[in-house]
């Protein structure tokens, strides 16, 4: 098997792991990890040869933008303590736990390098934590606070580990140059972000295609990423900003097609690159098995105490945090996330998987030093956070769903229907003041007037059907059933005329772009 094989395999798993993940009840991140894992120890299966400083500008860019199209500015801005808590205060404990557990452990290892493993395996994995945490059903609340964390703690991370691997490699470290860099990377990555959305948002308004639109959204967080790389930037917060920028000013109401094919061109992006990504974690253990030949003994015993460390670090943090978040939460507070019971602050801690950009990390250690001696202790840091990596993935990705079920934490239900509910109320009245307004302007018949009244309250009862009374809820209720049997003769007549549309594509003289054409408009029509 060759590169580009095992590339097709990973692919063909991450399409088949969606469905079997949702009948065993086993996210789908995790079971690609486990597909990695089985395919490292097979003799046929080549290891992985991809340049480590490619896998972050390949995999996370379109992971994060993904992963900000399900949320939103106002979101984050609202749950900045409970973040801020997580995303930056948790990475530098886990960084600074790690480091002193691994120099009190590993013979030799400098302080500069013990400080660049705690910041490899630091950050919770953005991808496996929200994939997983939005297959459980849980509340609301903990996935925003996931999702925050998971989005910024890599932004931390990163910068934590280039500012030790440079300690390590050059033998130097300045406290003030690295806060210096620290905020640098952090302003040029927000001018970069920013300027690159607001770019590609004036652009794709000049774009009058679906297609085209959608292709500089896939174009756009490898773009944001590069250049904020280039301009030693943070090239994650570089393209969070550019994300965050088009969710909130990029989305037209009345582009119905962009919006819908960009959803499922966004979907498919997201499940491949996600799936692929996590098999190469598994993958990795080629290297891992290379780096413990002979001393399986020492290096596990090693990697063990230091995921204790990592693991419970993060519920001895999440306790007084969460007591903490919920003292300084006012009233004034209401759209703030935060855990409401102890149960959830234990999903929130079993939760803290590591994945794609600690694998990336710890790969991308150099070789040497700048006096050319090898990098300290590499073999020994690459297997400690090989081990991390595995554990907190494949052990708490599977044991969560059960772990979920244990302690009953779930979505609450009520609080989305009441919502959903006020959205309802607040579409059907937007569309009846606009249907005023028409009013005012155009002379129209009663009759239809009357019918276009009807089909405004429809759109909120549509929504949510609780919005009407008991008596006008079932007159809706037969009128749905009427419009149900009529949209399934109206389907059934529009499939007659495609199959005989698509039968005519391979009559002699047919021209297959006029049928293709006439074939959309069928399949347009089949969407109303």
């Amino acid at each position: 098997m060759d590169q580009l094989a095992l590339l097709f395999v990973l692919l063909l798993g991450a399409v088949i792991s969606v469905p079997v993940g949702d009948r065993l009840g086993v996210p789908a991140p995790v079971l690609m990890t486990l597909l990695g894992i089985v395919l490292a120890l097979l003799e046929f299966v080549p290891n992985v040869d991809i340049p480590p400083d490619l896998i972050l500008p390949l995999l996370l860019p379109p992971l994060l933008y993904a992963a900000v199209r399900r949320t939103s500015w106002r979101q984050f801005a609202a749950n900045k303590r409970p973040i801020f808590l997580l995303a930056v205060a948790l990475v530098f404990v886990t960084m600074a736990c790690v480091a002193a557990a691994a120099d009190a452990i590993v013979p030799g290892l400098p302080l500069a390098a013990a400080f660049a493993l705690g910041a490899l395996v630091a950050p919770p994995d953005p991808v496996a934590a929200t994939a997983v945490a939005g297959q459980l059903g849980l509340p609301r609340r903990l996935v925003s606070i996931l999702e925050g964390e998971g989005l910024f703690n890599d932004v931390t991370a990163i910068v934590l580990y280039h500012v030790a691997i440079a300690a390590a490699v050059s033998g130097t470290f300045s406290p003030w140059k690295a806060g210096l860099d620290l905020v640098l990377s952090a302003v040029v990555a927000i001018a970069v972000g920013l300027a690159l959305g607001w770019g590609a948002n004036k652009l794709m308004e000049r774009l009058d295609d679906a297609t085209l639109q959608i292709g500089l959204t896939l174009l756009v967080p490898y773009a944001s990423y590069v250049m904020a790389e280039e301009l030693h930037g943070s090239g994650v917060l570089a393209v969070l900003t550019t994300a965050l920028f088009l969710a909130e000013y990029g989305s037209d109401a009345d582009d119905v097609m962009t919006r819908l094919a960009g959803h499922t061109f966004w979907n498919i992006v997201d499940t491949l690159v996600t799936g692929v990504a996590f098999g190469l974690v598994g993958l990795e253990l080629h290297n891992a098995i290379h780096t413990a030949a002979g001393r399986w003994g020492q290096l596990l015993g090693w990697a063990a105490l230091v995921v204790c460390v990592v693991v419970f670090v993060r519920l001895l943090w999440l306790l007084p945090a969460t007591w903490l978040t919920k003292r300084l939460h006012a009233r004034r507070d209401y759209d703030e996330d935060i855990p409401v019971s102890w149960r959830e602050t234990v999903v929130m801690w079993w939760s803290g998987m590591r994945g794609v950009a600690s694998v990336a990390l710890v790969l991308a250690i150099p070789l040497e030093t700048d006096s050319g001696a090898p990098f300290p202790n590499r073999d020994e840091i690459i297997f400690i956070a090989f081990g991390v990596i595995m554990v907190t993935l494949v052990v708490q990705g599977l044991t969560l769903p059960w772990l979920v079920r244990r302690l009953g934490v779930k979505a609450d239900t009520d609080a989305e229907k009441e919502f959903a509910k006020a959205l309802a109320i607040r579409a059907s009245k937007a569309a009846k003041r606009r249907l005023r307004e028409i009013e005012e302007t155009e002379e129209l018949p009663e009759e239809l007037s009357e019918q276009m009244l009807r089909r405004a309250f429809d759109i909120g009862v549509r929504i949510s059907p609780e919005v009407a009374e008991d008596e006008r809820r079932e007159a809706h209720r037969e009128r749905a059933r009427q419009l149900k049997r009529m949209r399934r003769i109206q389907q059934e007549m529009l499939s007659a005329a495609r199959h005989e549309v698509l039968a005519a594509r391979s009559e002699p003289g047919a021209d297959p772009e006029v049928v293709d054409r006439v074939l959309r408009h069928l399949d347009v029509r089949s969407l109303r």
